[in-house]
C-alpha cells in the first residue's frame, strides 16, 4: 500500500524507463531500488568525506587572497573536487581498484581493511551506504515507482549526507541545504508533499523558529545555542513537507537529541558544555514525517 501524495507531477515518469521498472514484479523492483541506492550510498560517503576539505580548502584560499600569505592547502592535491582524485587510502594513498569500490561488498570480502596497508577502513563507509539502500526501499515501498517516490529517495539521501557532514565536522553546508530548500519548493510547486502555499510557509517559519531560539538563547546565556546551517535545514524541511510538518520534525529532534545527549555524557563522550550537532535529528523528523504522515499535528485537533 502505497502512501498517498496530494499529486504526482512526475506522471510522466511511468512512461519509459518508469512503465518498465514498474511492470517488474515487487520482489525485482526492491532489489534494484536497494543495488541503486547502495549505488547513491557510495557517493554519498565519498560527498560526506570530501565536500569538508573542499569548504576548508575554498575557505583556506580565500584567507590567501584577503591577506597575501600562503594557503594552508599543501597536503591536498592540486584537483580536488567530488570527481578527482580517485578514491584511496586515507593511510597509504593506496588507489582502489573497480572491485575495492563495490558497496558494502567490498568491505566485508576486505574485512575493512586496505588491501595494501591493511590498515582498518572506518565503518562509517559501508553503513551510509546501507543506509541510503535501506531509504531506497522505504522511498519505494510507501511512494511506489513513482516520481515522488524518486523525489522521496533524493531528499532523504541528501538529510543523510548531511547528517553524516554534521556529526563529524558539526557544519551544514550551504552548498547542501539551500538547494535542498529550492528543491523541495519546486518539488512542491506540483503540490506533491504539500501545497506550494503550504511548501512557502514552511519554508519562512522553520527558518525563523530556530532564528527566534537561537537570539533567545544568546540573550540568555550570552553564547551561540545553534547555527546558522539549522536554521536553512529546518526551513528545507519546511518546504518539502509543509508548516504543520514543523512542530512534528522539532519535537522528534529535540526528543532524540537530548537522549542521545544524556547518553553521551553518562558515558562520558560529551562533556556538559560541549555542543551536539542538532542537524542529524532534524534529518530523522524529517524522514520520520516524510513517511509516516504528521500524527502530532492531527492530535492537536488540525
Amino acid at each position: 500500500m502505497y502512501a498517498s501524495v496530494i499529486s504526482d507531477p512526475f506522471a510522466h515518469f511511468s512512461f519509459g524507463i518508469g512503465a518498465a521498472y514498474g511492470a517488474l514484479p515487487p520482489l525485482w523492483q526492491f532489489a534494484f531500488a536497494i543495488a541503486f541506492g547502495l549505488a547513491i550510498g557510495s557517493f554519498v560517503a565519498m560527498v560526506a568525506h570530501r565536500l569538508p576539505i573542499m569548504l576548508e580548502r575554498a575557505w583556506h584560499l580565500e584567507i590567501s587572497e584577503a591577506t597575501g600569505q600562503p594557503a594552508k592547502t599543501d597536503a591536498l592535491p592540486a584537483r580536488y573536487n567530488l570527481c578527482v582524485p580517485r578514491s584511496a587510502c586515507p593511510h597509504c594513498g593506496h588507489v582502489l581498484r573497480a572491485y575495492e569500490n563495490i558497496p558494502v561488498l567490498s568491505y566485508v570480502l576486505l574485512r575493512g581493511r586496505c588491501s595494501a596497508c591493511h590498515a582498518p577502513i572506518g565503518a562509517r563507509y559501508p553503513l551510509i551506504e546501507l543506509a541510503s539502500g535501506a531509504l531506497a526501499a522505504l522511498a519505494l515501498a510507501f511512494y511506489g515507482p513513482t516520481g515522488a517516490g524518486l523525489a522521496a529517495f533524493g531528499f532523504t539521501v541528501t538529510l543523510l549526507a548531511m547528517s553524516a557532514i554534521d556529526a563529524q565536522t558539526r557544519l551544514l553546508p550551504d552548498s547542501l541545504t539551500l538547494p535542498l530548500l529550492w528543491a523541495g519548493l519546486i518539488v512542491n510547486f506540483g503540490d506533491t508533499f504539500a501545497t506550494l502555499r503550504a511548501a512557502v510557509a514552511g519554508a519562512i517559519a522553520g527558518y525563523l523558529f530556530l532564528w527566534c531560539i537561537y537570539w533567545l538563547f544568546r540573550f540568555a546565556r550570552g553564547v551561540e545555542g545553534m547555527g546558522y546551517g539549522d536554521f536553512k535545514l529546518l526551513a528545507a524541511l519546511g518546504a518539502w513537507l509543509g508548516w504543520a510538518a514543523l512542530p512534528q520534525i522539532v519535537l522528534i529532534a529535540a526528543v532524540t537529541g537530548a537522549a542521545v545527549g544524556l547518553i553521551a555524557m553518562g558515558s562520558g563522550r560529551l562533556r556538559f558544555e560541549e555542543p551536539l550537532p542538532f542537524g542529524p535529528f532534524l534529518a530523522l523528523g524529517g524522514a520520520i514525517t516524510l513517511f509516516g504522515g504528521t500524527p502530532f499535528f492531527h492530535l492537536l485537533g488540525a
